[in-house]
C-alpha cells in the first residue's frame, strides 16, 4: 500500500521587544536564572497583567506580512496546564479569537511552487525552560523566560514532505526577519518548531492519526525528526498496526523519536477568557499604520531581482536569504555596470570570505558602493580578477575604497604592449620545450607561458593582451 505523508507546523516566535508580554520585566537572552522575573510573570495572587503595546504591534505585523486577515476584535484566553515551568499552572493565550486567521506562505514545493495555508496566528506569552540532570536525579527551572511575547503560527496540514517542512520554516523565518518582528535565532530559541505529521493511504480523503514532535530547534532537525517519524510510522502500518496520537520528542544523538506523553486535545486545556484583560479592539487606522510598516518582502524582492537585474532564480534565492544581504546587493547591482557579475562575487568571494572570518556582511566595513566600484575597475582594465580578488579582502578589512589600495600597493594591471612584449620575448626565449610543444599542438603549452609572463609580471599584466603577444609571436 502506498502512503501520503501529511505534516502540519505550529511555529513559535519570540517577539523583539524590550520587555515582557504583559510586565516590565527585561527580555534579556543569557541573564543569569531567574533574575528578570517579577510578581506579575511569576503569577503572585492579586497581580494584574497590562498588555505590551509594542508585543500587539509587531503580532499584527507578522499577520499581515503572512497575508492573514487580521480580526479588529479579540481576546486572551487562559489555557490551563500543570507543568512546573509555568508558574500561574496557566499559560496567557489566545484561543478561538486568535487576532489572524486564514494566511497563506508560498514555497518551492517539491515539483512546483504550492500555496502552504495559515490557519491562525495568536498571542501568547512563553514559559519557562527546564534543564535536566544528565543523571536523571533533577531538574532546575529558569523562569527568565516566563511571559516573553510570543505569535504561534499554526498552518494548514499542507505540507508533504519534510523537505517541504524545511522551505516552509526557512520562508517564515526570512519573511519575519524582514519586517523587524523576531531575530528569530534558533540557537536561543527564538523560533523553535512543533510538528504534527500522520500518513493516509494514497487517495484517502481523511487524515490518520498524527503524532506531535515538540521544540524543535533547527531546521536540520526538523527535517530528520519528521523523516524518521515518516518511516516509523510507515512501519507500523504496513505491519497491520495502529498509530498512538503522542507527543515526542526527537533525540538527535540516536536520530530517534522518544515519547514524552499522550497528545492533549484543545478540551484538556479547559480554555476560557481571561478575566484581567480587556479584550483587543482595532481601528483601521491602526490596521492602515501596521501596514504600512511591512517592508518589501522576499518573495517580492527576488521577483524583483530576476525582472530588474536579470538574475537566475538561484541567484535571486541566495541574495534574499537575508535582508542585509539583499539590500547590500541591491544598492551594488545599480551602481555596477553588470549585476550578474555583483550577484557572482557575492555568492562567491565575498560571502566566502564572511564565512572564513564568522561574520555577517555589516560586520565588514566595505560599502556596496566600494563593491562596485572595484568591478568597473575589472571592466576598464585597471586590475585583472586575480589582482581584484586580493584587493576584496583588504576592502573587507579595512574599508577603503579599491583605488587606494591599488594605489597604494602599485597594483595597476599593465597593459602597456611594447613593455610587454618585451618580457614576452624573454620567457619564450627561457622556454623553448613549451614553444615546440604549442607548435607540435598541444595547447596546454600555451598556459605555462602565460603562467610565466604572470609571474615575470607578479600577476599584473593583462592576461587578454598577453596571451594575444604571445600567441602572435609564436606564430611569427
Amino acid at each position: 500500500m502506498e502512503f501520503e505523508t501529511v505534516i502540519g507546523l505550529e511555529v513559535h516566535v519570540e517577539l523583539r521587544t524590550r520587555t515582557k508580554i504583559f510586565c516590565s520585566c527585561a527580555v534579556e537572552f543569557g541573564a543569569a536564572s531567574n533574575s528578570r522575573v517579577c510578581p506579575v510573570c511569576l503569577g503572585s495572587p492579586g497581580v494584574l497583567p497590562v498588555l505590551n503595546e509594542e508585543a500587539l504591534k509587531l503580532g499584527i505585523r507578522a499577520a499581515l506580512a503572512l497575508s492573514c486577515e487580521v480580526r479588529r476584535s479579540s481576546k486572551f484566553d487562559r489555557k490551563n496546564y500543570f507543568y512546573p515551568d509555568s508558574p500561574k499552572a496557566y499559560q496567557i493565550s489566545q484561543y478561538d479569537e486568535p487576532i489572524g486567521e486564514r494566511g497563506c506562505v508560498v514555497i518551492a514545493g517539491t515539483s512546483a511552487p504550492r500555496s502552504i495555508g495559515i490557519t491562525r496566528i495568536h498571542l501568547e506569552e512563553d514559559a519557562g525552560k527546564l534543564t535536566h540532570s544528565p543523571f536523571g536525579d533533577a531538574s532546575l527551572v529558569d523562569l527568565n523566560r516566563v511571559g516573553i511575547p510570543l505569535i504561534e503560527i499554526v498552518s494548514e496540514p499542507d505540507l508533504r514532505t519534510p523537505d517541504e517542512a524545511r522551505q516552509y520554516l526557512e520562508e517564515i523565518k526570512s519573511i519575519l526577519q524582514y519586517c523587524g518582528v523576531s531575530d528569530c535565532r534558533m540557537e536561543e530559541g527564538s523560533l523553535r518548531c512543533d510538528a504534527n505529521i500522520s500518513l493516509r493511504p494514497v487517495g484517502q480523503a481523511t487524515l490518520g492519526t498524527k503524532t506531535e514532535l515538540k521544540n524543535m530547534n533547527s531546521f536540520r532537525n526538523v527535517v530528520r525528526g519528521l523523516e524518521y517519524e515518516q518511516e516509523r510510522q510507515r512501519a507500523v502500518l504496513m505491519a497491520g498496526g495502529a498509530i498512538v496520537q503522542q507527543t515526542l520528542r526527537f533525540d538527535e544523538a540516536t536520530g530517534t523519536t522518544i515519547v514524552m506523553r499522550s497528545k492533549e486535545d484543545a478540551h484538556d486545556y479547559r480554555y476560557f477568557p481571561d478575566p484581567d484583560l480587556p479584550r483587543i479592539e482595532l481601528t483601521q487606522a491602526y490596521l492602515d499604520a501596521r501596514r504600512a510598516e511591512i517592508p518589501e518582502l522576499p518573495a517580492q524582492m527576488r521577483a524583483r531581482f530576476e525582472q530588474a537585474y536579470g538574475l537566475p532564480t538561484y541567484d535571486a534565492l541566495v541574495l534574499t536569504s537575508t535582508q542585509r544581504l539583499a539590500r547590500f546587493f541591491d544598492v551594488a547591482a545599480s551602481q555596477a555596470v553588470d549585476p550578474k557579475a555583483v550577484s557572482n562575487w557575492l555568492m562567491g568571494d565575498v560571502l566566502g570570505y564572511l564565512k572564513e572570518m564568522g561574520e555577517d556582511i555589516d560586520a565588514q566595513p566595505m560599502r556596496p558602493e566600494q563593491l562596485a566600484g572595484l568591478l568597473r575597475l575589472i571592466d576598464d582594465g585597471t586590475i585583472s580578477t586575480k589582482i581584484a580578488k586580493t584587493v576584496l579582502r583588504d576592502m573587507m578589512t579595512s574599508g577603503q575604497d579599491a583605488s587606494a589600495i591599488i594605489e597604494q600597493q602599485g597594483l595597476v594591471q599593465i597593459s602597456d604592449e611594447a613593455a610587454l612584449r618585451e618580457i614576452a620575448e624573454r620567457v619564450i626565449a627561457a622556454n623553448p620545450k613549451s614553444v615546440e610543444d604549442w607548435r607540435a599542438g598541444k595547447e596546454k603549452a600555451l598556459g605555462s607561458l602565460v603562467g610565466q609572463m604572470m609571474k615575470e609580471t607578479k600577476g599584473k599584466a593583462n592576461p587578454q593582451l598577453v596571451n594575444r603577444l604571445i600567441v602572435d609571436m609564436l606564430r611569427d
